[in-house]
C-alpha cells in the first residue's frame, strides 16, 4: 500500500504542473461548458467482421408512445431545460420480467398534461401498459436521475428520484404500488427550492447490509438570478447566444445519508469526509469497488470541473483522489464535460474498468485500471478517438453479440437547438454510436466505431440522454432504453444471429443487501476471466437490468466466483450456458431458468 500510494504521489507530482496550467487555460475559454477542440483521429480501415446483432427501435409497437417532455423544443433559456434525465430497466413486480420506468421534466410554461414520470408494466409479450396512475409514482418536475434498489431489504425494489427541487424516495409496497416516505425516511433535506439534484446511487459503503444513498448535486440555481441567453462569455457557444452554464454558476454540494436500518437514513455528509468537496458541476454517480479492496468506492463524473473519485477507508470515511488515481481530467492534462458512465471488464483481466461521456470537439475517454484502482488513459490506443462529433450521454460497456469481449454504447444529441439552425455542422438530433470490441491486438484491445451496420435504431437521430441496457424479452441478449428529449423514448430491441452463448445471474444477498448491491461476479470462459458489479446506477442518470449479463462465445459452461457485498464469498464451477441463474447468498445455485429463443 506504502509502495502504491508513493507511485501515485510521484505521478501527481511530474504531471501537476502540466494539469494545473491546463485548468487554469480551461477556465479562460468563452463558454460556460468544457471541450478540447480536438479533431478526430482518422478512421483506419474497416475490420469487414459481420456484426451479429442487430438494434430496431420497436417502441411504437410496444406501447411506448407518450413523449418524453423536458423542456423547450425550438428554443431553451435557462440550462434546466437542457439536461434532460435518465431511464430504468427493473422488475418492480418480482415476476421475472423486466418493467421500464421513465423520467419527466415539464416546460416553463404551459407544460402538457403529459409531463409525467410514468412506470410501464412489462406484459411478456413485446408490449407494455402504462400503470403510473395505479401504482402512484404520478408526478410532474424537473425529475433528473433515479437509483433502484431494495433499501429496506423486504424483497422489492424501491426508487430514489433526483429533483431540481425536492427529492423523491418510494417505498415499493409489494402490490403494484409505491408510497412516497421521503419525509418519514428523513430525506427532505436532500432536495431544496434551489438545489438540482443529478446523480445518485444506493451503496452500502459500510458493508452492514442496509443500503446507504449517496446524492450529487449539479448546480445551486436560482431562476431570478439566471442571466439571460448571449449575457456573457458563459451564455454563448460557437458564437451563438445560448443558455448559461454550468460555468458562472454556483456548483451543488455532495450529500452522503446513512441507513439506520429501520426505514430511516441519517445525514453523514461531513463525518464521513464527503462533504469536504463541493466544486465540481457533478453528475452521474457510480459505487464500486475499484481497488479490489472489497469496499466499495464512488465515481462521479464531474462537467467542465476535474471529475471526483472517493476511495473508501473502510472505517466510515472517504479520501477523495482522482486525480491521484488518474480518473480526473483528460491525459493531457484537460477538465472535460462529464456526463455519462460506463463501467466494467473491456480488457478482460478481472478489474473494472471506467468510460465517460464528453461535449462535442471532444473525445470520450476509457481509464483502464491497474487492479490497484490506478487507471491510464487509453483511449487513443484503442481506437475511440475517432470519434469528436457529438455531445454525449448515456453509456454501457455491454457484450451485443455475446461473443465474449464487451462492446461500447452511446447516445447522443444537443443541448442547444439554436445552434443547430446557425451551424448545421452541430445538428440537435443526433445518432446513438456502437464501438464494437475487436478483441486484443498489439498494444491492448481495439474497438471499431458502428453506426449503420447495428441497426436502424442506432442510425436514427434524436436528441437523447439517459439510457439503460436489459434484456426486456428474455430472449438471451441485451436491448437497450432510451430517453429522447420531447419524443417517446426508444426501446432498441436487439437481434443477435450467430452461436454466441451467454449467461445471466442474478443475485439476492441475505447478509448482504437483498438486491446485492455491490457484489461482483467473476466468470470465467473460453481462457477468459470477466468482472462485473451489481451497481445502482451509472450509464447518464440511469439503471440498467440487475440481472448480470455474460456473453461467453464458443463456450458451453462457466465458472463463476461471487465476492458478496459484505465480503464473504463462493466459486460455482460448470454453470451451463444460455440460461439464467439465480444464486442466493449461502445457498448457491436457487434457480435456473432456461429461455427458449424468441
Amino acid at each position: 500500500m506504502i509502495e502504491h500510494r508513493a507511485a501515485t504521489l510521484h505521478t501527481m507530482e511530474v504531471l501537476n504542473r502540466r494539469q494545473l496550467l491546463a485548468l487554469f487555460a480551461g477556465r479562460m475559454f468563452g463558454q460556460g461548458v468544457s471541450t478540447r477542440g480536438v479533431k478526430a483521429l482518422p478512421r483506419g480501415k474497416p475490420s469487414g467482421i459481420p456484426f451479429r446483432a442487430n438494434l430496431t427501435d420497436i417502441a411504437a409497437q410496444a406501447g411506448l408512445t407518450a413523449p418524453v417532455i423536458y423542456g423547450g423544443i425550438d428554443r431553451k433559456d435557462y440550462i434546466f431545460e437542457t439536461v434532460g434525465c435518465g431511464v430504468a430497466f427493473f422488475d418492480f413486480d418480482n415476476d421475472g420480467w423486466l418493467d421500464i420506468f421513465l423520467l419527466s421534466g415539464t416546460r416553463v410554461k404551459d407544460a402538457p398534461k403529459s409531463a409525467t414520470n410514468r412506470l410501464y408494466k412489462n406484459n411478456r409479450d413485446g408490449t407494455f401498459t402504462d400503470v403510473t396512475a395505479r401504482a402512484g409514482l404520478t408526478r410532474t418536475g424537473w425529475a433528473s436521475a433515479v437509483t433502484v434498489a431494495d433499501y429496506n431489504n423486504d424483497g422489492f425494489d424501491d426508487l430514489f428520484i433526483t429533483y431540481y427541487g425536492r427529492n423523491a424516495l418510494y417505498r415499493n409496497n409489494g402490490n403494484g404500488t409505491f408510497t412516497d416516505v421521503t419525509a418519514e425516511a428523513g430525506l427532505l433535506a436532500s432536495g431544496s427550492p434551489s438545489r438540482w439534484g443529478s446523480g445518485c446511487t444506493f451503496v452500502d459503503y459500510d458493508r452492514d447490509g442496509h443500503l446507504d444513498l449517496f446524492v450529487a448535486n449539479y448546480l445551486e440555481l436560482d431562476p431570478k438570478t439566471l442571466p439571460q441567453p448571449g449575457a456573457n462569455i458563459n451564455c454563448t457557444w460557437k458564437g451563438v447566444p445560448v443558455n448559461c452554464g454550468p460555468r458562472g454558476l454556483n456548483p451543488g454540494r455532495l450529500q452522503l445519508f446513512h441507513n439506520n436500518g429501520d426505514g430511516t437514513f441519517a445525514d453523514v455528509t461531513e463525518s464521513s469526509g464527503i462533504g469536504t468537496k463541493t466544486t465540481g458541476y457533478a453528475m452521474t454517480t457510480v459505487a464500486a469497488d475499484f481497488d479490489n479492496d472489497g469496499w466499495p468506492d464512488i465515481y462521479v463524473a464531474c462537467d467542465s470541473t476535474r471529475s471526483l473519485l472517493f476511495h473508501n477507508n473502510r472505517d466510515g470515511t472517504f479520501r477523495e483522489e482522482a486525480l491521484l488515481r488518474g480518473v480526473a481530467l483528460s491525459e493531457d492534462g484537460m477538465e472535460q464535460a462529464g456526463m455519462g458512465v460506463a463501467i466494467g471488464d473491456f480488457n478482460l483481466d478481472g478489474n473494472l474498468d471506467l468510460f465517460k461521456t464528453h461535449f462535442a470537439d471532444d473525445t470520450h475517454v476509457l481509464y483502464q485500471n491497474d487492479g490497484k484502482g490506478v487507471f491510464e488513459d487509453v483511449t487513443l490506443r484503442s481506437g475511440l478517438g475517432v470519434e469528436t462529433r457529438y455531445i454525449a450521454w448515456g453509456t454501457g460497456m455491454v457484450d451485443f453479440e455475446n461473443k465474449g469481449w464487451p462492446d461500447l454504447f452511446v447516445v447522443t444529441g444537443s443541448v442547444y437547438p439554436e445552434v443547430a439552425r446557425l451551424r448545421p455542422e452541430y445538428p440537435y438530433k443526433t445518432p446513438r454510436l456502437v464501438f464494437r470490441s475487436l478483441g486484443p491486438s498489439k498494444g491492448g484491445v481495439k474497438f471499431e466505431e458502428l453506426v449503420e451496420e447495428a441497426g436502424p435504431g442506432v442510425a436514427a437521430v434524436h436528441s437523447s440522454r439517459g439510457c439503460a441496457f436489459g434484456d426486456f424479452d428474455n430472449d438471451g441478449d441485451l436491448d437497450v432504453l432510451i430517453m429522447n428529449m420531447n419524443e417517446p423514448p426508444s426501446l432498441l430491441r436487439n437481434d443477435v444471429t450467430g452461436t454466441g452463448h451467454w449467461l445471466k445471474v442474478l443475485l439476492i444477498g441475505v447478509k448482504s443487501n437483498r438486491s446485492a448491491i455491490g457484489s461482483r461476479v467473476t466468470c470465467a470462459y473460453d481462457g477468459k476471466i470477466q468482472a462485473q458489479e451489481v451497481t445502482a446506477q451509472s450509464s447518464f442518470y440511469s439503471v440498467s437490468d440487475r440481472r448480470l449479463h455474460f456473453g461467453l462465445g464458443p463456450a458451453a459452461t462457466a465458472d463463476l466466483t461471487i465476492r458478496w457485498t459484505n465480503g464473504g464469498g463462493e466459486t460455482i464451477t460448470g454453470v451451463a450456458a444460455n440460461q439464467l441463474v439465480v444464486i442466493k447468498e449461502g445457498s448457491g445455485v436457487i434457480r435456473a431458468e432456461k429461455w427458449p429463443k424468441r
